[in-house]
Formats: structure tokens, C-alpha cells, sequence
């Protein structure tokens, strides 16, 4: 009975041993492992990363573009141009059409964009019925996408701060340094005044842009002379932008800009038979002294107003981004300073869109 008591309590000894052991590699995975507040997206973002590409919280630089179906390859060339001059991580934020998802994933996935980091977002074009007052002289200023910057703060965007660039425009700089830059506070927005750069001035002269809110809104009207602003106030481009997401949804910009469209509708307010077309005229009533002004090497534009008004070389190697705004595009023929938007372009996989171009043209 003794040999088997001694046995007993041998066991004893072990169990308690082995509890004890347990217990403590419990307790170390435990004090070891990240907390759920260690992950700034938390679980629920964690969920969904195996089924959409969510971008990473920090240091990541997200670009806001749109993708229509029969500009698509201008949108890819956006995308390579931004690409190909960072070394930043980036996130693209492609909104489309319905009819345009499927076209934009392929040219992503069957050329060298495969490697880049993007949600494709749907735009429902609904949320403009009886905003958007039919016009003529240029159709395609009243496209759905046209009015996606209005509405920021309605897209499933994960991000702060946004960069919303035109899908006319090149990237020859490091989208970092446009990124990080200050925004006053208050501000929601940074664009670039057309009062900006004097070097473009000779040029803009030349073309007749207009350059200031006369040239946007018809001070023939009540509603216009009632905001009280000066008609010979400079305008600003809407066509490339920094955005502070949260400030947008806190100063409720995206109602302010319906509103606005709204009045156009009933009392015409302004019309793309003025310089700036329809998206600009809400812009520049909504944010007339708030907002940042961008480093005007950030927007050298207008080079689409003109088929024979040329920068000179000077200013185009300065310039860190170019926007052929204006009726001649850079895809289609004539326009100026081809090279410098065909270097970034990629053809189609689909062959769907294709660039215009004369029989002498290599």
C-alpha cells in the first residue's frame, strides 16, 4: 500500500507539473500576440481582405479617377504615369460605370498595371436626376463620371485624404510630394487658381480661357450677383485635387454642390457654352475663398484648348503634372505635345479604344 501511495503521489506531482506548464504557454502566446486595437482596421476590414483588395491605413497615397468605357485608355495612362514616378504605395480608387467594370478590370489585369493596388467603384448615375440640365454645345461634359468629384464622400473610400485627378492629365512628378502637402485648416480642398502661373498666361491670353468667376457664372442673373462675389476674381481648375474626406463630410460640400446644381436647373445659372462647363461652376461657388491653393507645377494645364498653343520646353520638364483640359485631347488628333502623353499610354488589350492619329504619325 505504501509503494502504491508513493506511486500516487508521484502522479499528483506530475499533474500539477503539467497544469502549471499549460498554464504558463497560455499566458505567454497571450502577453505575445497583437491586440485587436494593434490592427487600426480592426476585424471587420480584416474579414474582407481576402475578397476585395482594401487598402493598408497608413503611408499610402489613394488616387480618386474615373474610367468611362470610351476613355479608358486615357484613365490607364493616368494610372502608369502616376505609377511609374513614385516610389510610394499607392491605392486607386477607379470609379466606372456599370457597363465599363468588366473593361476596366481587364486592361488592369492583362497589362503591366497587374501589379497595382485599386477598388473599382460603381457609380450610380441616378443620384443626378433632375441636377444636370441637358446642353448641347458639348455633350460630353454632362457625362455621369464628369460629377463624381461632387461626391466624395459617398464613394466607398477608406482613406482621409484623397488625391482626385481628371483623366486628361499626365503625372511626371512624385505623387507623394502633391500628397503632402498642408491644408489649411477649414479647408476640405486644395486646387489650383487660374491666377497661379505666369508663364501660362501669354498662352491662356491667346485662346481666350477665361480666368476668373465672370468667365464661369452669368452675372446677368440674381442668384449670381447675390453671393456677392467679384466677377474679377480668379477661378481655380477642379480637375486636380487634394481632399480632406473627413472635413468634406463635416461641411457637407456634396449638399452644398447639389444645391447649386439644382438652382442651375431652374433659373441656368451657368452652361458648357461658358468656359468652365458644368462641374466647374458648383466648385467654385461652394469653395470661393476656402480652400488651399496647390504649387501651380501641379497643374500646368490648358494644353487642350488649342491645337496650335504650345509651352515651352522650360515649363513642361518643370511641370510635376500635365492637363490637356479643353476640346483637343491628347489620344485624339490634333492635339499638342503628343510624346509626352504617348510615352505613359498603354494599348487596349481589347482594342477597344484606340488612339487617333494621321497616316504620317509614328
Amino acid at each position: 500500500m505504501n509503494v502504491l501511495r508513493k506511486i500516487n503521489r508521484v502522479l499528483l506531482v506530475l499533474v500539477v507539473l503539467m497544469l502549471c506548464l499549460l498554464l504558463h504557454s497560455t499566458v505567454l502566446r497571450k502577453s505575445t500576440r497583437p491586440k485587436i486595437s494593434d490592427h487600426p482596421k480592426g476585424l471587420a476590414s480584416a474579414a474582407r481582405v481576402p475578397a476585395v483588395r482594401e487598402p493598408e491605413p497608413y503611408n499610402v497615397v489613394p488616387v480618386v479617377i474615373c474610367a468611362s468605357e470610351e476613355r479608358i485608355g486615357a484613365t490607364m495612362a493616368v494610372i502608369n504615369s502616376v505609377y511609374s514616378n513614385t516610389d510610394a504605395s499607392l491605392f486607386f480608387y477607379i470609379v466606372t460605370l456599370r457597363d465599363a467594370v468588366r473593361l476596366t478590370r481587364q486592361y488592369i489585369v492583362k497589362t503591366k498595371l497587374k501589379g497595382i493596388k485599386y477598388k473599382i467603384l460603381e457609380f450610380n448615375p441616378m443620384v443626378l436626376k433632375g441636377k444636370v440640365k441637358p446642353d448641347s454645345s458639348r455633350p460630353e461634359l454632362l457625362h455621369p463620371l464628369n460629377f463624381v468629384r461632387f461626391y466624395l464622400s459617398m464613394l466607398d473610400i477608406k482613406h482621409n485624404r484623397v488625391i482626385y485627378l481628371d483623366d486628361d492629365v499626365i503625372v511626371q512628378g512624385d505623387i507623394r510630394d502633391l500628397f503632402d502637402m498642408k491644408l489649411k485648416a477649414g479647408h476640405a480642398a486644395a486646387f489650383s487658381t487660374d491666377c497661379d502661373l505666369p508663364s501660362t498666361h501669354e498662352m491662356v491670353a491667346s485662346i481666350g480661357m477665361q480666368t476668373t468667376y465672370m468667365g464661369f457664372l452669368d452675372y446677368r442673373k440674381v442668384e449670381v450677383r447675390d453671393l456677392g462675389i467679384d466677377p474679377r476674381e480668379c477661378s481655380f481648375n477642379p480637375g486636380v485635387f487634394v481632399a480632406d474626406v473627413t472635413e468634406w463630410k463635416k461641411q457637407k460640400i456634396t449638399k452644398q454642390l447639389e444645391k447649386w446644381m439644382e438652382e442651375n436647373v431652374r433659373h441656368n445659372i451657368y452652361s458648357s457654352a461658358m468656359a468652365g462647363g458644368v462641374a466647374t461652376p458648383p466648385m467654385l461657388i461652394v469653395f470661393h475663398d476656402k480652400y488651399t491653393t496647390l504649387d501651380p507645377l501641379w497643374h500646368v494645364r490648358h494644353m487642350g484648348w488649342s491645337p496650335d498653343s504650345h509651352y515651352s520646353e522650360n515649363v513642361l520638364q518643370g511641370a510635376r503634372l500635365l492637363h490637356w483640359n479643353g476640346p483637343f485631347k491628347p489620344w485624339q488628333y490634333p492635339a499638342v505635345h503628343l510624346d509626352l502623353w504617348e510615352r505613359w499610354f498603354i494599348p487596349d488589350p481589347s482594342r477597344k479604344f484606340s488612339l487617333v492619329r494621321p497616316k504620317s504619325h509614328h
